[in-house]
C-alpha cells in the first residue's frame, strides 16, 4: 500500500518534514503546544483541563488501552484521547462514568458530529 508522502512542519521558518499525520517537527510540536496552551486556549478551558484532568487522563488511558468505538467495530485501535460523553461545558464531570477513550480520528469524528467545536461557532455568527 502507497504511504502519504512527508509534508513541511507547520511552524514559521522551519523546512523539516513530517510525516503526513503529523503538524510539527519534534522540535517544534513542544513549542506549538506551549504556545497554544498560553495564547490560544480559552481561560475556561484552562481551568476544567489542568493538572487534575491530565493526572485522571492518564490513570484512564492506561485503564482502558483500546478505542472503545474502534472495538464496537471489529477493529484494535490504541486509544489516545480520552472523550467527555457530556461535555464539561454541558454540565458533565470527570467520573469514569462519562469519560470514553478514544483513538484520534473517532474523537474528532464525534467532535465535529456533535458539533462541539466547529459547527458551534458557525451557528453563533448566523444567529
Amino acid at each position: 500500500m502507497p504511504c502519504k508522502p512527508k509534508k513541511p512542519c507547520r511552524y514559521p521558518g522551519c523546512a523539516r518534514l513530517v510525516e503526513a499525520d503529523e503538524s510539527y517537527c519534534p522540535e517544534h510540536k513542544r513549542l506549538a503546544a506551549q504556545q497554544y496552551e498560553r495564547y490560544g486556549r480559552p481561560e475556561e478551558n484552562k481551568k476544567r483541563y489542568g493538572y487534575r484532568w491530565r493526572k485522571i487522563r492518564t490513570l484512564f488511558l492506561a485503564a482502558h488501552p483500546l478505542c472503545e468505538m474502534c472495538r464496537k467495530a471489529g477493529r484494535l485501535t490504541e486509544a489516545t484521547e480520552v472523550h467527555h460523553i457530556l461535555p464539561l461545558a454541558h454540565g458533565g464531570t470527570h467520573d469514569e462514568e462519562n469519560l470514553m477513550a478514544l483513538c484520534k480520528t473517532c474523537h474528532s469524528r464525534i467532535s465535529a458530529e456533535s458539533g462541539d467545536r466547529w459547527r458551534n461557532k458557525k451557528r453563533r455568527k448566523n444567529e
